[in-house]
C-alpha cells in the first residue's frame, strides 16, 4: 500500500518534501496562512501499517519557538479522540518522529487538536441549560461566527470573563474553558453554584475560528496577532478583538482570564498585571491571593516557573490581560499550559493534554468563587 500524507481538513497543517518510503519521510513545518510563523502541524498517514516510520521535520530549526521542541513529545491517534504520545528527537536542526502505526490511519499532531464541530457542540449543549445561553458577538474575516456563552444572570452585580485560543494552536485552551463550562452547566456542582451566585460567566471559547480551521498557530486570517491588537483592533484585521472588547466596555469586568498555552516552559502557570501604571496595592492583593487560591486547587499549577514580571511598557496594553487590568482595576490574569507535558505533574503516556486542561477549567471555579466571596464582603 503506497504511502499518502494529508492535512485538508479542519486544523491540519503540513507540507510534505518527500513520503515515498516510510522510513525516510521529510516533511516542513507549513507558515501561518498570513504571517511568518510556523509551529503547528496535523495530519494524516496513511499506509504504514506495520511499518517502522521516520517523519524528519527538515526546518524544525527554523521554526518561530526552536526550544519547543527541547524534551517535546508529539501526539498522535488513530480515532481522533483518545491521543496519546510518540518518540520524538530534536538534534538542533530536524525534529524526528519515530513510530510504528498499528492502524493504516493515523494522525499526528503539535497538541491535542479542538476542532471546529467540537466547538459547535460545546455551544449547542450549552444553550440547553436554563441558565445559559449563546450571543453572536459578529463574524471572522472568514465570515465563521464568533460567539459567546453566558452562564448566569446578566443582572448579577460580577461580571467574569474568559476568553481562549487568541493564539489558535493553542487548543488546551478551549479545552480549558470546556472543563469550566461543563462545570459551570452541571447544576450538582456546589462550587458552580456558589460562584453562579455572585457573579455571571462570559466565556468566548474559541476567539479565533479562522486560524484554528486554517492550522495557524498564532495568527488570523489576515495575519493579526490577536494579542496584539487590544488597543487599537479593527473590523478589517482584527474584527474578533473588535468585538469582544466593544462586549466587555458594555458589561463592564469584575474578573477576567486569557487562557493560552506556551511552547517552552513545561508547566502551568499565570502572567499578572503588576508592572502595570497605576496597578494598586487592592489589585496586588487581591491578584495574589487568587494565584494562592489556585495553587491550593490544583497540584498542575505551580509559581516558581513563568515569565518576569518585567518593567512597564506602553504597548504593553496591546495584550488583552494587561489592557483589562488597567483599564478596569481588576484581577486579570494570562494563563499558561504546555505543549509538552507537565513536568511538576508527569505523564509520560499523555503528557499536557484535552482532559488535564479541562480539569484545571474546572478547578479555576475555587479561586473565582473566593475572589467573589471577597468582593462581595
Amino acid at each position: 500500500m503506497p504511502l499518502h500524507i494529508s492535512a485538508a481538513f479542519d486544523g491540519g497543517a503540513i507540507d510534505v518534501v518527500r513520503a515515498d518510503e516510510p522510513h525516510a519521510i521529510e516533511l516542513r513545518l507549513r507558515k501561518d496562512s498570513h504571517a511568518d510563523i510556523a509551529q503547528w502541524f496535523y495530519f494524516r498517514l496513511h499506509g504504514a501499517l506495520g511499518q517502522r516510520c521516520s517523519m524528519r521535520f527538515l526546518n524544525a530549526s527554523e521554526a518561530t519557538y526552536p526550544d519547543g521542541w527541547q524534551d517535546y513529545q508529539a501526539v498522535a491517534s488513530y480515532d481522533r479522540k483518545h491521543w496519546f504520545r510518540v518518540p520524538t528527537t530534536f538534534d538542533g536542526k530536524v525534529m524526528t518522529i519515530a513510530h510504528t502505526p498499528q492502524h493504516d490511519d493515523i494522525y499526528y499532531a503539535y497538541f491535542e487538536p479542538y476542532s471546529w464541530e467540537r466547538h459547535l457542540r460545546l455551544l449547542a449543549r450549552s444553550q440547553i441549560a436554563a441558565h445559559a445561553r449563546i450571543e453572536h458577538l459578529g463574524s471572522t474575516v472568514d465570515g465563521h461566527d464568533l460567539d459567546m456563552i453566558v452562564i448566569g444572570n446578566p443582572a448579577a452585580r460580577k461580571k467574569i470573563w474568559v476568553i481562549a485560543r487568541q493564539h489558535p494552536g493553542e487548543t488546551m485552551a478551549e479545552w480549558f474553558v470546556e472543563g469550566m463550562v461543563d462545570a459551570l452547566l452541571d447544576t450538582q456542582n456546589a462550587t458552580a453554584q456558589q460562584a453562579l451566585a455572585h457573579g455571571v460567566f462570559y466565556l468566548v471559547p474559541n476567539m479565533n475560528p479562522d486560524g484554528g480551521i486554517r492550522g495557524n498557530l498564532r495568527t488570523n486570517a489576515a495575519g493579526a496577532n490577536l494579542n496584539r491588537e487590544w488597543m487599537t483592533p479593527s473590523i478589517e484585521t482584527s474584527p474578533e478583538v473588535f468585538y469582544v472588547k466593544q462586549r466587555i466596555h458594555q458589561t463592564g469586568c469584575d474578573l477576567f482570564l486569557d487562557i493560552h498555552g506556551d511552547e517552552g516552559l513545561p508547566y502551568v502557570f499565570v502572567a499578572g498585571s503588576e508592572m502595570l501604571e497605576g496597578f494598586t496595592e487592592r489589585q496586588m492583593q487581591e491578584q495574589t491571593l487568587f494565584i494562592q487560591r489556585l495553587q491550593q486547587a490544583s497540584e498542575d499549577f505551580q509559581t516558581e516557573f513563568g515569565y518576569p514580571s518585567g518593567k512597564y511598557r506602553a504597548d504593553m496594553l496591546k495584550l488583552a490581560s494587561k489592557y483589562i487590568g488597567h483599564t478596569f482595576k481588576c484581577v486579570s490574569l494570562t494563563l499558561e499550559m504546555p505543549f509538552k507535558d507537565n513536568a511538576r505533574t508527569p505523564d509520560a503516556k499523555v503528557g499536557w493534554n484535552g482532559a488535564r486542561s479541562a480539569e484545571l477549567g474546572r478547578a479555576m471555579l475555587h479561586p473565582i468563587l473566593d475572589n467573589l466571596k471577597r468582593s462581595a464582603r
